[in-house]
């Protein structure tokens, strides 16, 4: 077995972490960089910085804020929100981001994951798949955008297994139907994705527990697993939960 990766997510709004619950009524969570350096200090394997509203409002992601948080980590830091160019990937890159997410982008112009993974190699390049489960007779899951306020009518296994063959590294993969419920993961969601593509899967929405973390990382298959309020206010560290999965069995780095 690989071993799993657990990765502290920042969701960053106007400077400042916040969680919500499905994407909406965010509360603030504190400073990003002061999150960042404790995370790193836990012994966390990589950090998350997702500027949730950069693309709704049609903002760029504040590099400065970026270059404060990388200066702060060292370990691998991914970045993601409002990246619409290679330009734009390259400016994230250079303020010291190891990796970086796209979604509302790469939707629009799934080009823009070729072209970013032939200039910067697969290895820089996550593609953050925002699921919810379809309300209707249908079964399956459709793909949001613009921060979960924008259904694209898109399948995301279809699209996940599309956004491997374009060369992106990894998955992001966010249930918004269970986001920031603490009700678990959506292991059959994880699941069905982590079997359609060959890369690793980042589990995200819904950590609870430490018994979420396992499932998620053994039933659903997942190669990492994403967390933002149980770390950010305390109830739960990076250690405890390493040092659970590994009790479980689960070989954790």
């Amino acid at each position: 077995m690989l071993a799993k990766r657990i990765i502290p997510c920042l969701d960053v709004d106007n400077g400042r972490v916040v969680k919500g619950v499905r994407f909406v009524s965010l509360k603030d969570a504190g400073d990003p960089v002061e999150q960042a350096k404790r995370y790193d200090l836990e012994g966390a394997d990589e950090l998350t910085f997702l500027d949730i509203t950069a693309s709704s409002d049609r903002r760029d992601i504040v590099s400065n804020l970026v270059r404060r948080v990388a200066d702060e980590v060292f370990i691998p830091f991914t970045v993601g929100g409002g990246l619409r160019t290679v330009e734009d990937i390259r400016t994230v890159l250079r303020s010291g981001a190891d990796k970086v997410t796209l979604n509302t982008a790469a939707v629009e112009n799934p080009n823009l994951i070729s072209a970013c993974a032939e200039t910067f190699g697969s290895q820089c390049i996550v593609v953050a798949v925002d699921a919810r489960r379809r309300t209707d007779s249908q079964s399956g899951w459709d793909v949001y955008t613009h921060g979960g306020r924008t259904n694209v009518g898109m399948d995301a296994l279809e699209w996940s297994v599309r956004a491997q063959r374009l060369g992106a590294g990894e998955i992001l993969l966010t249930s918004m139907d269970c986001d920031g419920t603490r009700d678990g993961y959506d292991v059959e969601l994880t699941r069905a994705v982590s079997s359609a593509v060959r890369i690793p899967v980042i589990a995200s929405g819904g950590a609870g527990s430490l018994e979420h973390f396992y499932e998620v990382l053994t039933a659903g298959g997942a190669s990492a697993v994403l967390a933002a309020s149980l770390f950010h206010f305390g109830e739960l560290s990076v250690g405890q939960v390493k040092d659970y999965l590994g009790k479980r069995g689960v070989t954790v780095r």
